[in-house]
């Protein structure tokens, strides 16, 4: 019993950064209705923002960490102004295949910065493990999650108490009537991409100190973006619960069944999930009509 509370501890921790994680792809799609497959590689953009200023620039992490945060959140908004804007009122799988164009472009050019090698990133968390009783949490992986569920706190008290939350709220449910309001809206498209942009940033960060740094990385974000169908794209709260879902199945499925299981055994859950909620846990039914 001891054993299993240990590695859903453990599990919950790696959920956690799933759902930070998660929280970029549902923020843009609540605002723009764009599935971002970009997201992954931005995250992975970021981490090495990370890297250039804690390891090159030899930055102190309190310092290379804003930098890295901002640097990608200024990508974000160079990537809505520039190569989505000028798609508006095309169709939206033009906008999403040029997200496709994007992953391929930042991963070509992480290449050309930073070769395709791995490296290690330069610690930015305490290198003892956390201990609760007899238990172990790894370090990396505990003071990851806390702050990973940090960032997501942060980020859903500035979506639900702030007037640019309420701006960003008003524009995802009806971009006409916030229009109408005075609402800047494709102001409010911008600022959502950088906030996509910076909490992919921060989710970067943590998975490179977890595991290394190296230009696939990002493939991590297609993988959460299965997380995140499971929780609802539309839903902030979905996204995290479906990270603490996953990330327990997966632990649990390892340790008892084998890491050959720990992939496999989540997504089966999740389909049967969805062939009972196609939308999601908490994600909102759509109608249509006709």
């Amino acid at each position: 019993m001891e054993f299993l509370l240990e590695i859903s501890l453990v599990g919950l921790a790696v959920g956690g950064v799933y759902g930070l994680i998660g929280l970029g792809y549902v923020i843009v799609y609540r605002a723009t209705r764009i599935v971002n497959f970009a997201h992954g590689n931005i995250m992975m953009f970021g981490a090495y923002c990370y890297f250039t200023g804690a390891a090159v620039l030899d930055l102190p992490w309190w310092a290379a960490l804003p930098l890295a945060v901002t640097a990608t959140a200024l990508l974000g908004t160079a990537v809505e102004r520039l190569l989505l804007r000028p798609l508006e009122g095309r169709s939206q799988t033009v906008a999403v295949m040029a997200t496709f164009g994007l992953a391929a472009v930042l991963h070509g050019l992480v290449q050309l910065l930073w070769s395709a090698r791995d490296v290690f990133m330069p610690p930015i968390f305490a290198q003892q493990p956390i201990v609760l009783g007899a238990m172990y949490i790894p370090a990396n992986t505990g003071y990851g999650a806390l702050l990973a569920l940090a960032a997501v706190g942060v980020f859903l008290v500035l979506f639900r108490v702030t007037n640019l939350g309420l701006a960003m709220r008003a524009t995802a449910s009806d971009q006409v009537a916030a229009s109408s309001l005075g609402i800047n809206v494709p102001a409010m498209f911008n600022v959502t991409w950088a906030c996509a942009a910076a909490t992919a940033a921060l989710a970067g960060v943590v998975v490179g100190s977890i595991t290394t740094l190296n230009p696939n990385m990002g493939r991590i974000g297609l993988s959460v973006l299965a997380v995140v169908i499971l929780g609802g794209l539309d839903s902030l709260a979905g996204a995290i619960l479906a990270g603490l879902i996953v990330g327990w199945l997966e632990a649990v499925t390892g340790f008892y069944l084998g890491a050959s299981y720990k992939d496999v055994v989540p997504f089966l859950v999740l389909l049967t999930i969805l062939m009972v909620r196609p939308h999601g846990l908490l994600g909102a039914p759509r109608v249509e009509r006709l």
